[in-house]
Parts: C-alpha cells; sequence; structure tokens
C-alpha cells in the first residue's frame, strides 16, 4: 500500500462509477494539489462543497508545480522560476505530514496552509509552515522537511501519479474518479471563481464528470477574466 495515498499495486481508484462506491459508500475522488497554487485552492473549496451535496468523498494527493516545469524553467520569467524554488518546501511538508500521520491531517494542512497564503496573502515560509503544522494539531518539527530532500523521490512518485493520468501540458489540480469500466476518469480543473456552493457546486460537478466521462473528450477553455478568489 503507497502510505500516501492509500491506493493498492493495481488497484482502482474508489468505488463503481455511478456516483456512489459499492454497499452505499461514496465515491473516491483522488484530488491533485501543490499548496502554493490559488485555483487549485479554490477548486479544493469548491470539493469541499461537493462532499456536502453529494456522494463523493475525497483524497488528498500532493503534486508539485517545480516539478512539473523543471524542465522549462529556463522559458519562465524570473518571478515565476523564484516562485517554483520556494513551492518546493511546503509540498514536502505535504507529503511527510501524509506519510506520518494520514489523510485526515493532510487535509487539515492543506486547509491552514491555504487560509494563510491564499486567503491572508502570506508566503510560504518557515513561519507560516509552522504556524499552520501547529494550527492542524501537528508537530511543528515536520516544517524542517521543508528544506530536506529526502522526501523528494516520495514528491516525485506522487506528482507521477496524478500528472501521469492527464499528460503533462496540464498544471494543477487533477481530479481522478473510478469510471464505468474501472478504469480512471482523469481531468486538470475545473479552474472557476467564485466557487459555486450547495447545489450549484452539486451541479457543476455532475457536468464536470458528464464531459470528462465522455471518450474522446479533451478540452473546453475560455479566457480568464478574474483572479482567484472565494466569496
Amino acid at each position: 500500500m503507497d502510505p500516501l495515498t492509500g491506493w493498492e499495486e493495481g488497484a482502482s481508484l474508489g468505488g463503481p462509477g455511478d456516483g456512489a462506491g459499492g454497499d452505499g459508500e461514496p465515491v473516491t475522488a483522488d484530488f491533485w494539489f501543490d499548496p502554493a497554487c490559488p485555483w487549485a485552492w479554490v477548486t479544493s473549496r469548491w470539493m469541499k462543497q461537493v462532499e456536502a451535496v453529494r456522494p463523493v468523498r475525497v483524497r488528498w494527493n500532493v503534486m508539485s508545480l517545480a516539478v512539473l516545469n523543471e524542465d522549462r524553467l529556463d522559458e519562465l520569467p524570473e518571478r515565476y522560476r523564484q516562485g517554483m524554488r520556494e513551492a518546493r518546501g511546503p509540498v514536502r511538508v505535504c507529503v511527510a505530514v501524509a506519510a506520518e500521520h494520514g489523510q485526515e491531517a493532510l487535509d487539515r494542512l492543506y486547509t491552514e496552509l491555504g487560509n494563510r497564503r491564499h486567503g491572508e496573502g502570506r508566503a510560504l515560509d518557515r513561519d507560516t509552515l509552522r504556524e499552520a503544522l501547529k494550527a492542524a494539531d501537528l508537530p511543528v518539527e515536520l516544517a524542517d522537511e521543508a528544506e530536506s530532500t529526502d522526501r523528494d523521490e516520495e514528491v516525485r512518485a506522487s506528482h507521477g501519479r496524478g500528472i501521469g493520468l492527464v499528460g503533462r501540458d496540464v498544471g494543477t489540480p487533477v481530479i481522478a474518479v473510478p469510471g464505468p469500466d474501472g478504469e480512471p476518469v482523469a481531468f486538470f480543473g475545473p479552474v472557476v471563481t467564485p466557487m459555486p456552493r450547495g447545489e450549484a457546486a452539486g451541479r457543476l460537478w455532475d457536468g464536470v464528470l458528464l464531459v470528462a466521462g465522455t471518450p474522446g473528450f479533451y478540452e473546453l477553455k475560455r479566457s480568464r477574466t478574474e483572479r482567484p478568489r472565494i466569496d
């Protein structure tokens, strides 16, 4: 069993692809995030709304924008390259928390990090990491993982599982659910702001699954006219 996701090698994601698992169990939606990404943060809060109105349980997984972009850093503006360098630390901490304390702990930490980074506009530096860990009832010493390369293989493995489902020309978030044939239906996004709430969140989920589960469907897109926000 993988210590980060709880996957058994060769096992399918969650339960049947009919919106609920067997014996009344909710379907598992695997969600890959980088805590530095504001769009992934908005989508993650939308998924919290979806859990309340649909038989869905989110299983949180880590991906890394730094890993995703490491082969093309020379093509990026310096401000973005610096952001990629700074993004490695929080991802390492998230992987360490998942491996040592489990899914619920990762969920709590992501919420605390997101509130501080995307709600308050703070950098994900050592002080913020320690504060978020404490608020999530986790050992603050795990902030030391940000400067260590010991977890990098785990980061790459988790990142590879998510990006391997959708291809390298996308980013975070990635969501995967079990399809009717047992194979995962996976997609990047949705990119949405402000997030729908209540039943509106459920309807968006229904629509996303409908198009993502259509064989041969690849893309819907229009230019963004707003910055990511949660109202």
